[in-house]
């Protein structure tokens, strides 16, 4: 059971990584969140990506994401969705006076790390495109008889979250060193806010105008 050649591994590792530091909403709103409020924001916003990404695993498997891929009423009802929240975030951001990075003995954020993780959850679940990517990728990484075809699905599926599990943390220690830099700078914090908040809302256009 999953007999695999190295060339299969080395092709699969290879996707995984560029998926996984390709820029997109995940990526921002874990830095994103690392920046405004600290790296246990910045985790929790990960972990809540991740559980976005399990289920769009398990989707493929059960073959859900097919009614994406195929239904354009269904594509759009959740990008649209998806669009609106990605927006909403941003201008929660923009219209920030930068309090999300005042120095801590002012107070953190009010934000709870469970509020940042369902936040998280959402961004990643609520991106068909993600839902799309999963359903055509995983499969053409299972392999006749190499076991049964849902557990290779899943195999591939968890790995990759494994591999963000290698790269995100060490981004999130990073980004937290220069949040620390930003919250003794009120003024850049603001600044910076407000450049996140233009991210996201770009995002959100991005995902509004994109097809299947």
């Amino acid at each position: 059971m999953f007999d695999y050649t190295l060339i299969h591994w080395m092709t699969f590792m290879s996707a995984a990584v560029l998926l996984n530091i390709s820029p997109g909403p995940d990526m921002a709103f874990i830095l994103g969140q690392t920046l405004r409020s600290g790296r246990k924001h910045g985790f929790a916003a990960m972990f809540g990506i991740w559980t976005g990404a399990a289920l769009h695993v398990i989707m493929a498997i059960a073959g859900l994401s097919a009614i994406l891929a195929t239904s354009a009423l269904a594509f759009a009802v959740v990008k649209w969705l998806g669009a609106a929240y990605l927006i909403y975030l941003g201008i929660q951001m923009l219209r920030s006076r930068g309090e999300s990075f005042l120095p801590s003995e002012h107070g953190e954020s009010a934000r709870s790390t469970r509020s940042v993780y369902w936040q998280g959850v959402l961004v990643c679940a609520l991106n068909p495109k993600v839902a799309v990517f999963f359903l055509a990728f995983l499969p053409q990484f299972v392999v006749a008889g190499a076991g049964p075809a849902s557990a290779q699905l899943l195999l591939h599926g968890v790995l990759i979250i494994a591999v963000a599990a290698c790269i995100e943390p060490p981004l999130i220690l990073a980004g937290s060193r220069l949040g620390t830099y930003l919250r003794r700078r009120p003024r850049v914090g603001l600044w910076m806010d407000r450049g996140l908040g233009a991210l996201f809302v770009g995002l959100g256009v991005r995902l509004a105008a994109s097809t299947r």
